[in-house]
């Protein structure tokens, strides 16, 4: 391989064709270029049409990369079932989930409810004056703020969504002359970004065009210097909240503990990801395999919501678990609270057949609906991880998953597969161990 000619950059990579992209990549960097183009073509969708809408989705496409779509079924809330999908890679996250709705089912299955729906954008800016006159001229602007938006918000406001409040922020404390215009909207079942992002910029606009004309202001003031607009995927006011309960002998599903001891335990691991942060990584990550498997699922942009998740964790000053839990009056409580800004209009939802298809196996939900879905596939995920953890121990139930990984690896036959798989129902699954065992296995035959 030509390791100068790999060190090369290219003018004009996005005007080629997909073909020529491919041949450019394939030629510099794979030692191999056939074998490199056949596994990217190996991926393309057969119907032309339906590669082209993928091909479309983003820039410089050369193939489609695959995630596993499962669905968990058995999922009660309140009192309505679903079925739900979860497109994810890792081993054991469709399994537990499942095995945790099924664990609910029969103890009154999960009860849900949306706190508030509130979304934020920002005018960030710079101003360098009078912060008395800045607020007058604030409060004298704002109306015409809001109505230079109107052709932007119209259809919003028709359906029960727009603008719901603008403020003047002083932020000079941190940044000398930072100043904010900060907005929140009601997005209904659009997720909104588009909206929220265009009704900034022409707040935007409309500021730094009346602060010309502003009599009080000096011309130096007048100049206000507007640096972005853009929403905030911070959404705090965004929220949801996913909880189960049943009496703490409910709790245990054989005799190895018993439901008080099971509970007991169950609280402590969580206020243990209450109060430390290295295990509350974890234990949140673990809550993200629920949530983000159905937000790609539905076509949702999952690194709005980690990044939205994430900064709630640590909103207190010290990043905390997502999910809390208590024994009171014998009663075991488990419960998440959680910002989540999602839509079931617009984007890839009206676009991607499988997201489409992933909705109406939810029933078509409404934004809010869906968002108390996630929620629970949240909750469900960390359940069943929190009780592996305090019984069994995660590697059990996570290996056994990961053992077919392993033995894919190895390229095993069907016949193998069997074999192994009936071996270690009753073996203690690592690497090594199934390295061993098909070895030993190969070496018979």
């Amino acid at each position: 391989m030509n390791t100068l000619f790999m060190s090369k950059s290219i003018a004009g990579f996005s005007k080629l064709s997909k073909s020529k992209k491919i041949d450019w990549i394939v030629d510099t960097y794979f030692a191999n270029a056939e074998s490199a183009k056949g596994i990217l073509k190996q991926y393309w969708n057969s119907d032309e049409k339906l590669q082209q809408l993928h091909d479309e989705f983003i820039e410089n496409t050369i193939t489609n990369y695959y995630l596993p779509l499962g669905v968990a079924p058995n999922f009660l809330i309140n009192d309505k079932l679903y079925t739900i999908p979860m497109a994810i890679e890792e081993s054991s996250v469709v399994a537990a989930a499942s095995k945790a709705a099924k664990f609910w089912l029969d103890r009154g299955g999960f009860k849900t409810n949306v706190i508030s729906t509130t979304k934020t954008g920002q005018v960030h800016f710079v101003f360098r004056g009078d912060f008395e006159k800045l607020g007058q001229f604030f409060d004298i602007v704002k109306p015409k703020l809001i109505q230079e938006t109107k052709s932007i918000t119209a259809n919003m406001e028709k359906r029960g969504g727009g603008i719901l409040n603008i403020e003047l922020r002083d932020k000079t404390e941190d940044i000398n002359g930072y100043y904010q215009l900060h907005a929140s909207f009601e997005t209904l079942d659009a997720m909104g970004a588009n909206f929220i992002n265009s009704c900034l910029e022409q707040f935007a606009k409309t500021f730094k065009n009346e602060a010309l004309n502003f009599s009080l202001f000096s011309d130096e003031e007048k100049q206000i210097d507007i640096i972005m607009s853009i929403l905030s995927n911070y959404v705090p006011d965004c929220l949801v909240r996913a909880e189960v309960s049943c009496h703490v002998d409910e709790l245990s599903e054989n005799s190895s503990f018993s439901g008080r001891v099971l509970a007991e335990k169950f609280v402590q691991a969580v206020n243990i990801a209450e109060i430390e942060p290295y295990r509350a990584v974890t234990h949140n990550k673990g809550i993200m395999n629920g949530i983000d498997a159905v937000v790609l699922a539905t076509g949702n942009d999952f690194r709005a919501v980690e990044a939205g998740v994430h900064a709630y964790a640590a909103r207190k000053g010290k990043y905390s678990s997502l999910t809390h839990a208590k024994i009171e009056d014998d009663t075991f409580k488990f419960w998440i609270e959680i910002p989540l800004a999602l839509g079931t209009v617009g984007g890839l939802t009206s676009l991607h057949p499988l997201v489409k298809l992933a909705l109406e196996l939810l029933h078509k939900p409404s934004a809010r609906e869906l968002m108390q879905i996630i929620a629970v596939a949240g909750l469900a995920q960390n359940f069943g991880a929190i009780r592996s953890l305090t019984t069994t121990g995660i590697q059990q139930g996570h290996m056994k998953m990961h053992l077919m990984n392993i033995l894919n690896q190895f390229e095993a036959t069907n016949v193998e597969k069997q074999t192994l798989v009936e071996y270690f129902k009753n073996n203690t699954v690592t690497h090594s161990a199934v390295v061993e065992a098909i070895q030993e296995l190969r070496s018979k035959n």
